[in-house]
């Protein structure tokens, strides 16, 4: 039960997070500097915790926290990115195709393809992606879906979907060789280093003081979303630590119905119905495809 509330708690967690990311990209916030606000306020919140929780001196744990702080970061800065540039009620169904990225590794390296299963849940996720794609806004002779992923906040959601599969494996690692409280914290504090370099190699001295006074007009909007991000991450260790990965990315699956309510209440997103239909088949493929892989 208390595994349960974990995960229904990252699952509510992680769509109310990109809202706030969106409200703040909106009002002139870059991207980079979001990720790195919110890593930085997590890593103060996260020092006490450094008295009681010692990370284990192996390097299997900070070899798996390094490269994963990495794509965590460059993740981030994409997935900030592209909420700022599209509809959350599209970028929340598109995480379902991750179940079809986590296939390819094994394709492209190992030789196995999907069976009946799998090539059925790829084929559900393309038929939900009809219902969410915006078909009344193609351009004269292009195929919806063509314009659709020509779109640079979708590219923007699926390069960071590639690095958040791959990160999830490091992550996994990681827990192994320590707790989900240790690895955690690591995540907030090792992601803050990175992404403060990434604010003076991204940003020129200006933008880095327009981002620092809109974040103090903003508190409200950061003090929520660094709780929902904290929130979504910390269950993310304690999930990931109590389940195999694959089970937990599909029950992460069902968050999405819950970006698509959000872009239709908060931001008055078109198409609300057939994007949550789009969702509750796409949902199906994925977890198709994971659970039976």
């Amino acid at each position: 039960m208390w595994l349960g509330l974990v995960i229904l708690t990252r699952i509510v967690a992680n769509p109310f997070s990109n809202v706030f990311q969106k409200w703040l990209t909106g009002r002139g916030v870059s991207a980079v500097g979001v990720v790195c606000a919110t890593h930085g306020v997590l890593s103060l919140l996260c020092l006490p915790v450094l008295c009681l929780e010692l990370p284990p001196p192996t390097a299997a744990f900070w070899g798996s926290m390094a490269v994963g702080a990495v794509l965590t970061v460059a993740g981030n800065v994409l997935i900030v990115q592209a909420v700022k540039m599209s509809d959350l009620s599209v970028l929340g169904p598109i995480n379902a195709y991750k179940s079809v990225v986590s296939l390819l590794p094994g394709m492209l390296w190992l030789h196995e393809y999907p069976g009946p299963t799998g090539l059925a849940g790829i084929g559900l996720i393309i038929v939900g992606s009809y219902f969410v794609v915006d078909r009344n806004v193609a351009e004269p002779g292009r195929n919806a879906f063509v314009r659709f992923f020509r779109e640079r906040g979708i590219q923007y959601r699926f390069a960071a979907l590639v690095l958040s599969a791959i990160e999830a494996v490091f992550f996994k690692r990681a827990l192994l060789a320590s707790t989900p409280l240790t690895a955690f914290v690591w995540w907030c504090i090792l992601g803050f280093g990175l992404s403060l370099v990434a604010v003076y190699l991204l940003n020129g001295s200006q933008r880095r003081r327009d981002d620092f006074t809109t974040l103090r007009a903003n508190r409200g909007t950061l003090f929520w979303l660094v709780a929902t991000t904290g929130l979504m991450q910390l269950c993310t260790s304690y999930t990931l630590a109590g389940m195999q990965v694959g089970y937990a990315l599909a029950l992460f699956q069902t968050s999405t119905l819950i970006s698509v309510i959000l872009g239709h209440t908060l931001f008055q997103e078109r198409h609300f119905w057939e994007r949550l239909l789009g969702s509750l088949v796409m949902i199906a493929g994925a977890m198709l495809i994971i659970l039976f892989k």
